[in-house]
């Protein structure tokens, strides 16, 4: 069939049902866009191409639907490499689309000229050239298959040359493929272990959450053993937060309950997680990880098998798949050995552990620093993160989906919200990028039109993408609410700052006379502040209603104290040692 290559390639977009793009409007990329609206395809019109990326991320991740990014090749493309490799980390199929300068004039250095395939070559599950305009819809289609199958982005690159041209081309259907179970032999080892298991433990990822029916068969599994439910780091929406057996989320700032769950196992089914060693570091001064525990894991990708962990059984599958597998060939007596006392000593932890979050109203300073004992003096009044947590939760709608930023006061979060379904909690996850919050849950937000949103960011993150409060006002977008935790400073590196660099705050202070309150009005928002618990669950309850019921966007600027909590990388830092010494008088003369 003859038609132009535009023409093709959307035809190829929608035979895969993309129908979301994101990105900023350029040259390179207009031959389609500017048939998107006659496609069914919705372009959304950013800020800013990094934003834009995890817009797409975050549309992804809530609805299980592929998303595009898109821009003019060059400057454009090369913004999205920051959400682009954030995708990567969350295992976030999206489909990347970069418009590379005209194959005539490449290499000779020319306008907005990148090379834009080793700019991606570490950020994507995979990719590929269109080396000739016949092959653009065999190329697309290849892609997004890819894409889906290896759980990542992927990434065509496209001479603009090549659009609006003619070709005879037919359109290939999607290209489709069965995920593993499994091996079989890897399946009936598992089981024989767990059938014989004392006190055997789960820790779901987010495999979990990206199988279909991963959380439903992990909570068969967990029932027949009567076996504690912990969740990666990042992962809360992994298993059914109101679930007896669910022991909370591991890593920085988690659930001591999960912690010292997992600490007592014997053996541990890491069920679609590639135990990234970041999301078992000790928490709370707990070293919690079994060392002697038999590690049974399961991940799709066979490279991340006993990379970081030492793994007894390794099973290469999908996790709904090899979750339902192992229940199948568990003995009768799976579970039996020590049931009673293990849903005992699950039940105590949790409730002891609930009963400590709920009273904790402060930061601790380690010996030697008084930080945070200074921070509340000089603030009596004002709340303390975790006070602004607790008020958060009274307010939170059960069917929410939230999304987080990196930072201390998002991370102290990180024990407090549970969920009762996968795919509504959305974090920037292992890459740690600053500025996700905002976009992921606009993104999230496209896609669940009928569930209540709220994002998170502290004000050092949210200053990196506060550029899409300008594109977000606009009729077409949907309402979202955004809390904003305002204590003004960049709190992990001032934390680090006060342990191992005697309080000597480079780069830490923010400017305090910034409103992102008054920033969010000035855009058409509506932008409030809270400074109390009443008042912040007051305002959240009211930001709710108004985004679900009256379309308005709201951005709640929340006042702290300067209270920090755990640093992110106490493992890898230690105080500095001077040898030489360092003065001013020994810079060079202008």
């Amino acid at each position: 069939m003859k038609m132009t290559t535009e023409e093709a390639f959307v035809k190829t977009l929608q035979a895969h049902g993309i129908r979301n793009a994101f990105g900023i409007i350029g040259s390179a990329m207009m031959p389609i866009s500017d048939i998107f609206p006659k496609a069914g395809i919705t372009f959304w019109d950013c800020a800013h191409e990094m934003t834009a990326g995890m817009m797409a991320d975050g549309y992804t991740r809530a609805t299980g639907e592929m998303s595009m990014m898109i821009a003019q090749n060059g400057p454009g493309i090369t913004n999205f490499v920051t959400s682009v490799k954030t995708a990567y980390w969350n295992h976030t199929p999206c489909l990347l689309v970069t418009p590379q300068a005209a194959n005539k004039t490449i290499g000779q250095g020319g306008f907005q000229e990148m090379e834009q395939m080793n700019l991606f070559a570490d950020c994507v599950a995979y990719q590929e050239e269109v080396r000739d305009p016949t092959r653009i819809c065999e190329v697309l289609a290849r892609v997004i298959s890819k894409a889906h199958r290896l759980s990542g982005p992927a990434q065509i690159n496209i001479p603009r040359d090549f659009w609006t041209q003619v070709v005879d081309i037919e359109i290939p259907a999607p290209i489709n493929f069965e995920v593993s179970p499994g091996g079989t032999d890897s399946i009936t080892a598992a089981a024989e272990m767990l059938s014989t298991a004392k006190f055997p433990v789960i820790l779901n990822g987010a495999g979990v959450v990206l199988a279909e029916g991963g959380i439903e068969a992990s909570r068969v599994l967990a029932e027949k053993l009567d076996a504690p439910v912990c969740v990666g780091y990042q992962h809360n929406d992994a298993f059914p937060g109101n679930h007896p057996l669910f022991a909370g989320p591991l890593g920085y700032n988690g659930s001591k309950a999960g912690m010292e769950l997992i600490s007592k196992a014997d053996v541990v089914l890491a069920l679609g997680t590639r135990l990234n060693p970041f999301s078992t570091l000790p928490g709370y001064g707990i070293d919690y990880w079994p060392t002697n525990a038999k590690i049974i894991q399961v991940d799709i990708n066979p490279d991340r098998i006993g990379l970081t962990k030492k793994v007894t059984v390794g099973i290469v599958g999908d996790a709904a798949k090899v979750a339902t597998g192992i229940t199948a060939q568990l003995a009768d007596t799976a579970g039996d050995a020590g049931r009673a006392e293990r849903k005992n000593t699950i039940a105590q932890t949790k409730s002891a552990w609930a009963q400590e979050l709920t009273s904790l109203d402060h930061e601790q300073d380690d010996p030697g620093t008084t930080w945070n004992e200074r921070a509340r003096a000089a603030r009596p009044d004002w709340m303390s993160p975790r006070m602004a947590w607790r008020a958060i939760q009274a307010a939170m709608p059960e069917d929410a989906i939230i999304s987080s930023d990196i930072g201390n006061n998002c991370a102290i979060g990180n024990a407090y919200p549970s969920f009762p379904t996968g795919r509504k909690y959305l974090a920037p996850g292992l890459f740690g990028p600053c500025g996700y919050g905002l976009p992921a849950i606009i993104g999230a937000k496209i896609g669940q039109r009928d569930v209540p949103v709220i994002g998170f960011a502290g004000d050092g993150a949210f200053g990196i993408s506060v550029n899409e409060l300008t594109a977000i006002g606009r009729r077409e977008w949907p309402a979202i609410t955004q809390i904003v935790f305002r204590n003004y400073q960049w709190g992990a590196e001032k934390r680090n700052s006060t342990l191992w660099f005697n309080d000597n705050f480079v780069g830490t202070e923010l400017d305090t006379q910034v409103s992102y309150a008054g920033i969010a009005n000035a855009c058409g928002l509506k932008g409030v502040e809270a400074r109390s618990m009443d008042e912040l669950t007051e305002v959240l309850n009211q930001a709710i209603k108004d985004q679900m019921e009256n379309n308005k966007t709201t951005l709640i600027e929340v006042i702290l104290n300067q209270e920090l909590g755990e640093p992110f990388r106490r493992d890898a830092m230690k105080k500095p040692v001077e040898v030489a010494g360092i003065d001013a008088s020994d810079m060079a003369a202008e």
